[in-house]
């Protein structure tokens, strides 16, 4: 006879008092807050009481025929294309090369982080100076012959100015993780592939990719997040422009509610938002469920 789980027993007790502040705080400041964006959205007006409207679905329809709401979802899936392959590939040639013995090993893992760790602001200000129209780049170019870009005033040459910052930035990270990730591949492995003649790219094919298989996914769902979530940048660099290209989906959301003082349509736009970034969750945990 099978025993009939019992909810309130000793152990269970226990398990949701030290549970308890955990649950408190999501709830506070996760759950409450979804909640709340998602009534936000089906509604008009300021953040008080008395001026929040209920419009049902309008903030949706009006978001899904709205052109500026489709260029910003343009940007912001190029963006995140764009940024996410080269985070993989780069990161991942450099822990491959930094995961044997060479000259100068540690030191270059922690130049490599060293981007992770620095105020996107001030690397935002950085960049902006550098690709400047009369900045030490269009200099440099200058002297190749080469005739100056405007790198910030092009729709052209604009958004990969942020897409090289994102990338730059996200690389140290993603170096860590593969690090990790080439340290867990057993080394006998390798060992039993030298001894059948296996040269470096057929060990790198048939052993370390598929041995990083999760990891890259994990990589590419992190930095996809990271991406999505892109706003500094764009504050700081370009502002969404010129003539709206290099505006994207939080920095959309963040005009909406602070400079337009729609908070119902921008809470549309979040949701969406969310719901990108809940897809991209649930992908990463049904890739774990498959591969366990």
């Amino acid at each position: 006879m099978k025993k009939q789980h019992n909810w309130l027993d000793q152990d269970n007790i226990v398990a949701w008092i030290f549970l308890a502040p955990a649950l408190i705080l999501l709830s506070i400041f996760v759950f409450y807050p979804i909640i709340y964006l998602i009534y936000l959205s089906f509604t008009r007006g300021s953040f008080t009481v008395r001026g929040i409207h209920w419009v049902g679905l309008r903030n949706y329809i009006r978001l899904f025929s709205d052109p500026d709401f489709w260029q910003v979802v343009r940007n912001t899936i190029y963006f995140t294309v764009a940024t996410v392959i080269p985070s993989i590939f780069i990161p991942l040639g450099l822990a491959v090369l930094l995961n044997q013995t060479i000259p100068l090993r540690g030191l270059l893992r922690t130049a490599f982080f060293l981007p992770s760790i620095t105020s996107i602001v001030a690397v935002g200000l950085g960049f902006r100076w550098l690709f400047q129209t009369d900045g030490p780049v269009n200099n440099l170019l200058s002297l190749l012959g080469i005739d100056p870009i405007p790198w910030l005033s092009s729709t052209v040459w604009a958004m990969p100015v942020l897409i090289l910052l994102s990338i730059w930035k996200q690389l140290g990270i993603n170096l860590i993780v593969f690090l990790a990730g080439l340290q867990a591949i057993p080394i006998s492995r390798y060992e039993a592939a030298e001894l059948d003649g296996a040269n470096e790219w057929a060990k790198f094919w048939h052993i370390t990719l598929p041995g990083l298989q999760s990891t890259m996914i994990f990589v590419a769902i992190t930095t996809a997040i990271f991406t999505l979530r892109s706003f500094e940048q764009v504050y700081v660099i370009t502002g969404g422009g010129p003539l709206n290209s290099t505006n994207l989906l939080v920095y959309f959301i963040y005009e909406k509610a602070f400079a337009d003082f729609e908070f119902g349509y921008a809470a549309a736009a979040a949701t969406v938002l969310l719901g990108m970034a809940f897809l991209l969750v649930y992908w990463q945990l049904q890739s774990w469920r498959e591969e366990n």
